[in-house]
């Protein structure tokens, strides 16, 4: 018996792994225009880290967190989230104590025990920024911007960013009464009722449709700001304008970690059903002291790369997928003594930037047969095949063949590199 993936694991394998490479690429290029410079920190983490950062009443710390006892008693995490990781990072090696806000981002695995199904799995990707040191709310803005620009630098249309506010310790006692108020008279579940009395906010993020229509006429946050959420509020909405950005007003929007306040938002795509949401962050400013730093605010967002690759298909179309290699040339020997040669040029091609692969031969073979490495070729994707053979060897040349429209011609072989680098450099200028 062969050993199979655990379950809930999210994998990705050739064609479709070059859609979640697509996909990690823009958003880490997106925030690298903005000056944010990348950071890896642990998989794994004190386990306290999480209950103080995230919060005891969170379903992530109450139900999903994959904790353990480590051989030295330790008890540690696998990171269910990365923003409390990032943020302990930035304290342990004190970066808060530089140039302010410390701009970040990273990508890789997180861990949730969930109920496995599309879109949501026990091992998935995200990408994460986080910027920190600021109560600016233009930078509320910029990672908003950072984060849709990368969606639409995928071609990604069917999405929509719901935007709203969670106001800050001065006004949200007041609000988080009122709403208690009003809870309580529901009738709702046992452990329902306890979240009220802990952190109610988190009911209105339940999806259960029998607590979303009882929650329907909940108070709004927004009629309970202080003056200072709400002009902060006001020119995030303002500043979003100014940068394009389209977003709508979300009232009830919640986020399912108790650390956030002020700015909070959420970025959904209409074609994935109830596993909708591919995006979402906030402010945390009371979290680094929730975890023992000194007053320092910040904003940040995650997007589930698991999610973005489902939106692309969804848009694109699944077969996307098998179109998505980058290969450029693709080498064929004819003949045994043609290849060192091949493997020679195509070298020389990825040492001068191009993307080139070339046909391998079959156990006890040293080429392959023209035929199996012609569909080889065509496979590869490659805009262009390159042949050598005995004649080839014995001009010092190298046929090329365009593998859109069939033609080709013979290059000299010390030209061939130079050749097939401006060739393919004038189509990507076209």
């Amino acid at each position: 018996m062969s050993f199979q993936a655990p379950k809930g694991v999210s994998e990705y394998v050739p064609p479709r792994s070059a859609l979640f490479q697509e996909a990690r690429d823009a958003f880490n290029e997106s925030a690298r225009r903005a000056c944010y410079a990348g950071i890896e920190t642990a998989v794994f983490e004190d386990t306290s880290l999480f209950v103080r950062g995230v919060g005891e009443s969170s379903d992530v710390v109450r139900k999903e967190m994959y904790s353990f006892e480590s051989r030295g008693g330790d008890k540690i995490t696998l990171r269910p989230e990365f923003t409390a990781g990032v943020l302990r990072a930035v304290l342990q090696y004190n970066l808060h104590k530089g140039a302010l806000p410390v701009k970040v981002f990273t990508s890789g695995p997180a861990f949730r025990y969930e109920r496995p199904q599309a879109g949501r799995y026990r091992q998935f990707y995200q990408f994460n920024l986080e910027a920190i040191g600021t109560e600016d709310p233009a930078v509320d803005a910029e990672t908003i911007a950072i984060a849709y620009d990368a969606y639409a630098s995928l071609g990604l249309t069917q999405f929509t960013l719901l935007l709203n506010t969670l106001g800050d310790n001065n006004c949200r006692p007041v609000y988080r009464a009122a709403l208690q108020e009003f809870l309580r008279k529901l009738d709702l579940d046992e452990d329902t009722r306890q979240r009220i009395e802990i952190n109610p906010l988190r009911v209105l993020d339940d999806k259960r449709p029998e607590v979303r229509e009882q929650t329907a006429n909940a108070p709004y946050i927004v009629d309970y700001l202080c003056g200072d959420c709400k002009a902060h509020h006001d020119a995030v909405r303002a500043l979003l304008t100014s940068l394009g950005v389209p977003f709508t007003d979300a009232p009830r929007l919640v986020r399912g970690l108790d650390y956030y306040m002020r700015t909070t938002y959420e970025f959904d795509h209409a074609l994935l059903g109830a596993q909708s949401g591919i995006g979402g962050g906030g402010r945390y400013d009371g979290l680094s002291e929730d975890i023992g730093g000194p007053p320092l605010p910040g904003i940040g967002f995650a997007v589930g790369l698991d999610r973005i690759v489902l939106a692309i298909e969804s848009e694109r179309g699944a077969a996307t997928a098998a179109a998505a290699t980058d290969c450029q040339v693709f080498g064929v020997a004819l003949g045994d003594e043609a290849h060192t040669d091949v493997l020679a040029l195509i070298t020389a091609l990825r040492r001068a930037g191009v993307h080139a692969d070339m046909a391998f031969a079959s156990r006890g073979q040293t080429s392959r047969g023209l035929k199996g490495a012609m569909k080889a070729a065509d496979r590869s994707g490659a805009r262009f095949a390159v042949l050598i053979g005995a004649e080839e060897r014995r001009n010092a040349t190298v046929r090329i063949k365009d593998l859109k429209d069939g033609d080709q011609q013979d290059v000299a072989a010390a030209e061939a590199v130079h050749w097939l680098v401006n060739t393919l450099a004038g189509d990507e200028a076209e």
